[in-house]
């Protein structure tokens, strides 16, 4: 294969993730637009962020298995235009109940998406080069916080939030025209039966890697899902920065994305650890740097490379989820959505108690703290198993 098609490979996956990321994240920056339509509260509106992510708990682990035996590229036609529908639902649903119905629809397809096209980006690749291949393909996430938010924060203050939905749905339709036409099919591709994957899933270090996804990442979304209405009441900002805050966000991630994939290929598993402990140490930071708008803007962009977790823990599951490639995979992203779920949802609890906007960096910090405690316990795990392996190894004298 050369160059050129690989390229275009990886450019057609990383556009379904622009799309999906769009999808997911665009109501955070119009949930003030929201809640005036749908006649809710902003903490209400937090709900239709925690239906999606749900959607994608639900959706990622049951399609990968129901997917298993399917090729690849058709799990990617059928996922994307599965995305497609969810979102033109979503842009016509009348009513919160509605809404929120079919948001969570539309989060069914995300993760067994992600988790399949990270595992073709990587089989194009030489094996130390695959955590950077997994992160062409999440640069669509990250490209969609860049660029896609800010745009449909504009879009849906200037017209109406319902357009930004419709415009995703455009940009799956076109994902799926790219698939077809450039990803060949591969008949010789090793599949797994739906019994196998489940056995094989059921490994000590995947559960952990999983852990770590749900729990730590959770903090990001704690902050991003109100940064919103923290630059309206706490930094007291015109709307019109909303969109520049949700770019600044983006180019974070997507820098953190970059990152990810750069240090996992070079430090390994311990790479999680070490993003985790700069990521506690930044949401710690961040209500402190509520009340002015440059030093708020700065933390923004630190938050968000958080993102460097994606890649990272990402492929670490493809080390270790030998037998289950399609299922874990694809749990990662459920993992990271119940991360989506779990943060704004603790961070409408701590708003909703007097605590202030500002407080969600503090709920951010106590998550990644506890995903850090986790990784510590996956790391003596795996540190006890290598022993373990090393003494059955060695003979008795």
């Amino acid at each position: 294969m050369t160059r050129v098609q690989i390229f275009l490979i990886e450019f057609a996956l990383a556009l379904g993730g622009f799309a999906i990321g769009t999808g997911e994240f665009a109501i955070m920056g119009l949930m003030p637009n929201v809640s005036q339509d749908l006649g809710v509260t902003e903490p209400e509106v937090g709900h239709l962020i925690s239906a999606y992510a749900l959607g994608v708990v639900v959706g990622a682990p049951l399609l990968a298995i129901i997917g298993a035996r399917f090729l690849r590229r058709q799990l990617l036609i059928g996922l994307m235009a599965f995305y497609a529908v969810g979102n033109l639902a979503s842009a016509l649903a009348d009513g919160y109940t509605g809404v929120m119905i079919a948001r969570f629809v539309a989060g069914l397809p995300h993760g067994a998406y992600f988790g399949v096209a990270a595992l073709v980006a990587a089989s194009l690749v030489p094996a130390n080069q695959r955590a950077k291949a997994v992160s062409k393909v999440m640069m669509g996430l990250t490209l969609a916080l860049l660029l896609g938010n800010p745009l449909a924060a504009w879009l849906g203050q200037s017209l109406d939030w319902r357009y930004v939905y419709a415009f995703v749905g455009l940009v799956s339709v076109v994902t799926l025209t790219m698939v077809i036409a450039v990803l060949p099919s591969d008949p010789h591709e090793q599949r797994q039966g739906s019994l196998s994957e489940i056995r094989a899933f059921n490994r000590a270090g995947i559960w952990f890697a999983l852990a770590i996804g749900a729990v730590g990442f959770s903090g990001m979304f704690a902050v991003f899902s109100y940064l919103a209405p923290t630059l309206l009441e706490v930094t007291q900002v015109a709307a019109y920065w909303i969109p520049i805050a949700l770019a600044v966000f983006g180019l974070g991630g997507f820098v953190g994305n970059l990152v990810g994939g750069w240090m996992f290929d070079r430090l390994g598993f311990r790479a999680v650890g070490v993003i985790l402990l700069l990521s506690a140490c930044v949401l710690l930071a961040f209500p402190s740097t509520t009340g002015s708008l440059p030093v708020l803007l700065l933390a923004c962009f630190l938050v968000a490379m958080m993102g460097a977790l994606g890649p990272a823990l990402q492929t670490h599951l493809m080390d270790v989820a030998h037998g289950a490639q399609n299922l874990a995979a694809a749990s990662h992203h459920a993992a990271f959505n119940l991360a989506n779920a779990l943060g704004p949802w603790l961070a409408g609890m701590a708003i909703t108690a007097g605590l202030g906007w500002s407080s969600t960096g503090y709920v951010g910090a106590l998550t990644a703290t506890l995903g850090l405690a986790i990784f510590l316990a996956a790391w003596r795990h795996n540190e006890k198993g290598l022993r373990d392996a090393e003494a059955y190894q060695t003979p008795v004298s």
